[in-house]
């Protein structure tokens, strides 16, 4: 389960502490131009460093594009990438390698392979989303060279689009807590048509693609859960023949889906984050045996992801998309 997409298809490898993460990015359509100074751009905003609440690891993240890509275009090869890993101390998980923390992936994986990589997560931490960030750039320029275009933002609340940083952020860093958070994102130049009927359904390819984000706890699109609560008369897309002769919807409660097929609507969605699992301050856990032990706060950690997050939440966007847009050219002849 290390490969996301049918057509365009992302297969990522790579541990918190190995020597690198990287992916092969296979079916991106030959004699497309790729910026890679704009693709390092673009994996920068993942980076440590650049907010209140970020971890203190500092790496580079510098991408290295090692086939598939040649005088700046593709070459309907599988492109293959690595960002190195250079600022790990395992050591400062010595301690977590006997114990089970709350809410982390400890005991289900090991309960589930029998041995697990302790050094900063694994391969369960979200280290290995720098991996979906350089493949989901390379699908954003894809897309936008299509006219499609994927925006995310950070939410001060459901209704909202866009927020600052928490005016408690550093109360709880202070604090040695964490917070969550949602990050709405649009995506818009959805042509008509993408999804399939029943178990290919383009919201359900979304929902899962940002669910296996680590951290992310809900996924809503359209008017989502508010939709529950309201009269069908309220919540219709009627159609309207607009003026340049398309067909649209008046409103968009749908969220530029219907029937898991694209309506030609800006695509809009929601997810919410948990809080960040792993706090600075001692924690209660057990160890293997069962025995309480309480771990002292060790390690470089975010007190806050949602920054970070949000080219992440806008890679995954692209990577289903842009499957889903190569998937409709198979669907029809002509």
């Amino acid at each position: 389960m290390n490969t996301i997409g049918k057509i365009l298809a992302l297969t990522s490898f790579g541990e918190s502490h190995g020597p690198a993460v990287g992916g092969v990015l296979d079916g991106v359509p030959a004699g497309v131009a790729i910026d890679l100074d704009e693709l390092q751009r673009f994996v920068d905003r993942r980076r440590t460093g650049q907010t209140p609440g970020s971890s203190a690891r500092g790496e580079e993240d510098r991408v290295e594009v090692l086939s598939g890509i040649w005088q700046g275009k593709t070459l309907g090869t599988p492109i293959g990438f690595i960002v190195r890993n250079n600022d790990a101390r395992s050591g400062d998980y010595e301690e977590i390698a006997r114990c089970y923390r709350p809410n982390h992936a400890d005991y289900t994986w090991e309960a589930k392979y029998g041995l697990r990589d302790p050094r900063g997560g694994g391969r369960a931490s979200a280290r290995e989303t720098v991996a979906r960030v350089v493949a989901g750039g390379i699908a954003i320029q894809v897309l936008n060279h299509l006219g499609i275009t994927v925006e995310a933002s950070i939410c001060t609340s459901r209704d909202a689009t866009s927020c600052d940083i928490p005016g408690d952020l550093e109360r709880v860093v202070a604090d040695g807590d964490t917070l969550g958070g949602i990050i709405s994102c649009v995506i818009t130049g959805v042509p008509v048509g993408l999804g399939e009927p029943l178990f290919g359904k383009l919201h359900a390819q979304l929902a899962a693609a940002m669910m296996s984000i680590p951290s992310v706890h809900g996924f809503e699109y359209g008017d989502g859960f508010d939709m529950a609560t309201r009269r069908g008369s309220e919540v219709m897309d009627v159609f309207e023949r607009r003026d340049d002769g398309s067909i649209g919807t008046v409103a968009n409660h749908s969220g530029g889906i219907q029937g898991g097929i694209s309506n030609g609507e800006d695509i809009t969605m929601r997810i919410a984050f948990k809080p960040v699992p792993t706090l600075m301050r001692p924690i209660p856990a057990i160890d293997r045996d069962g025995n309480p032990v309480t771990l002292a706060p060790r390690g470089r950690h975010d007190a806050w992801v949602l920054p970070r997050a949000v080219p992440i939440v806008e890679s995954m966007a692209a990577l289903v998309i842009l499957d889903n847009y190569l998937i409709k050219k198979t669907n029809v002849l002509g």
